[in-house]
């Protein structure tokens, strides 16, 4: 009869470990990780609401009025351009919002059916 391996006592909690899927210290580090900047994430979030939705600089961009969101804000504003349109760069200066907050609000406002696209560049309200 073979002699048999035996099997270390580690090799054998690892095995149960891995085939009921209990968390490892490290699993439970990474998701501790990962809830703490979550909850970085939603303070900043929360702030920022009680500030009145306030961009940097503490102040209201232009035309909006305080509950206002991003995307209402630069939808009066290509509202207010008629149908003639209005750039993204007058957009950008406007409401003072960064490049990518109005490339990501135009396209959702174009995707809702609220904005279309005139011309490369060019938006209006529908």
């Amino acid at each position: 009869m073979p002699k048999k391996k035996s099997v270390s006592f580690d090799a054998m909690v690892k095995f149960f470990m891995q085939h009921y899927n209990i968390p490892t210290r490290k699993d439970v580090e990474k998701l501790m990780n990962k809830m703490e900047r979550l909850e970085v994430l939603v303070q900043d979030t929360v702030e920022r609401a009680q500030s009145g939705g306030k961009e940097e600089g503490g102040r209201l961009p232009a035309g909006a009025r305080p509950g206002m969101t991003a995307s209402d804000v630069v939808f009066e504003v290509v509202a207010a351009a008629g149908e003639s349109g209005m750039g993204f760069l007058e957009i950008q200066e406007k409401t003072g919002f960064g490049e990518k907050k109005i490339r990501n609000i135009v396209f959702r406002l174009n995707k809702l059916g609220k904005i279309e696209r005139i011309n490369r560049g060019v938006y209006a309200a529908i």
